[in-house]
């Protein structure tokens, strides 16, 4: 049964590779339904290894000690179901707002490629495996940032790969420790690293363990390290930028959960300072992040400083260390990839029908578009944290989590952090709906008629949509695995 974890993870890279060094067809229709196909059958295969057990799998060794190693676990089923919702249907969004753009072709063959190296990532069963696809990631999704290639595209591109190698590269100073003392690559519950070697060796492990935060962190926009998201996926095409806030930047958190609970321990970081600083930097960057998007006229750039804020609701969670915080954490991580992609392709939707970049730009927009700014509001409320949505399911058990943790200071100050931010949220998010469905006296309501997206672009829209409801009505089955995971990877008893 190797097939079952190579095919999601090699098809759509192979496909895209050829499809970059295929001629330009001759129709457009042809280039979509080849992209469609290779997106289907690439979450077929996929959905298929998430269902279906199977033995890891070596693909080859870079040296005699460093396999490159695939095995599925529960963290990387989450992560790739994830990841394939979210990949197919805004990449099935982008075959209408892709319509006007220049160099489709390229654009179909890196999304591909960038597909299977995000599956690779959530594949990776040993931290060798994780580092070489995280890379990977960085490298294969630069050109979507790029695509434009405007002057501010290029700037943004630089920034990218700048900030993403500085945080590579920290985690890589931890990688060769780790290596050196652990008694394997393979993802362990509590750690791999021998109590003997953390006691005699502490101070070197916690300067490990906060660098290889940090540097993995970089992906996931935490302070300081953040400055990249804002500038890079604003500049992106509309579909890409969705993804870029939806799911690429959960390999950032997917890498530090590896890090923190399966090399190194939570055991060994719990009560350390390394603690300390992460809830630190974690909460400024919630503030933070809120606060920059409060502030931000344009509608993209808005949306990015929230996913700043947003993810780092997610580390503050991994940061406590507790049962019901890392379940809300995990919760979040696909809680926000559905609401984030359905915001940036609403913003993708507005900007391809209207030309309307700007908020103050968008009154009365609810007359002319009135299901894109429905499911724009229902995902808002998502985020924000209001039932019944799936934000609230995440963020009640990342509050309550932090309360129950009793951490002095932190257990109290977190919630009062996610709170103050949830009110920022409603601010810089639903004077959109207010403004685009009442938008009061002096108001030309022919501005916006008729300007309702295409089916193939309201259709992804109306499902990240519905999943928000879902899961926020039914979370129980979702949240109990979720929670027995959880203290799974803390080691304790159920």
């Amino acid at each position: 049964m190797e097939h079952c974890l190579l095919l999601p993870v090699f098809f759509p890279i192979l496909a895209g590779v050829l499809l970059l060094l295929k001629r330009d067809f001759k129709e457009r229709r042809s280039l979509l339904v080849y992209t469609g196909a290779v997106l289907v059958l690439g979450g077929a295969f996929a959905f298929f290894a998430v269902m279906v057990p199977a033995d890891g799998v070596t693909l080859f060794y870079l040296t005699k000690e460093f396999p490159i190693f695939f095995e599925l676990d529960t963290l990387g089923r989450f992560f790739s179901v994830t990841v394939t919702l979210v990949w197919v249907l805004a990449g099935f969004f982008s075959f209408e707002y892709m319509k006007h753009e220049k160099n489709e072709k390229r654009y179909y063959g890196v999304y591909l490629i960038v597909f299977g190296v995000l599956l690779g990532l959530d594949f990776a069963g040993n931290l060798i495996t994780l580092y070489l696809f995280y890379e990977l990631m960085t490298l294969t999704s630069l050109p979507l940032v790029l695509h434009t290639q405007s002057r501010e595209a290029v700037m943004a591109g630089l920034r990218y790969l700048f900030f993403s190698f500085a945080g590579a590269y920290m985690a890589l100073f931890g990688i060769y420790f780790i290596c050196h003392f652990g008694t394997t690559l393979r993802f362990t519950a509590g750690g791999v690293i021998p109590a003997g070697a953390l006691a005699e060796h502490k101070t070197l492990f916690l300067v490990v363990a906060f660098l290889m935060i940090l540097g993995f962190g970089v992906k996931a926009g935490m302070f300081p390290l953040h400055a990249w998201l804002p500038a890079a996926h604003p500049v992106a095409p509309g579909p890409a930028s969705a993804a870029l806030s939806g799911v690429i930047v959960k390999g950032g958190v997917l890498a530090v959960i590896r890090v923190v609970y399966q090399m190194i321990g939570v055991d060994f970081l719990r009560g350390t300072w390394v603690q300390t600083v992460w809830m630190t930097l974690a909460l400024i960057t919630v503030f933070m992040g809120s606060m920059l998007a409060f502030g931000e006229p344009a509608l993209k750039k808005r949306l990015a400083y929230s996913t700043v804020s947003q993810l780092s609701y997610i580390l503050f969670g991994l940061s406590v260390m507790q049962g019901e915080a890392v379940t809300g954490a995990l919760l979040h991580v696909a809680a926000h990839a559905f609401i984030k992609v359905a915001l940036f392709l609403c913003a993708a939707a507005i900007i391809y029908r209207t030309g309307c970049t700007r908020v103050d730009e968008l009154r009365g927009i609810g007359r002319g578009m009135p299901v894109t700014l429905w499911c724009y509001t229902i995902v808002s409320l998502g985020l924000i944290g209001i039932p019944p949505a799936s934000g609230f399911v995440s963020k009640w058990l990342l509050a309550s989590g932090s309360l129950a943790s009793g951490i002095p200071v932190f257990s109290w100050l977190g919630p009062a952090v996610l709170l103050v931010s949830a009110l920022l949220t409603a601010g810089y998010l639903l004077p959109v709906t207010m403004k685009g469905f009442f938008p009061g006296e002096g108001y030309d309501a022919s501005r916006f008629t008729g300007k309702e997206p295409p089916l193939i672009m309201l259709v992804p829209l109306l499902v990240f949509a519905a999943l928000t409801v879902l899961i926020g009505l039914l979370p129980n089955g979702l949240t109990d695995s979720l929670y027995t995971y959880a203290v799974h990877l803390l080691t304790l008893e159920v």
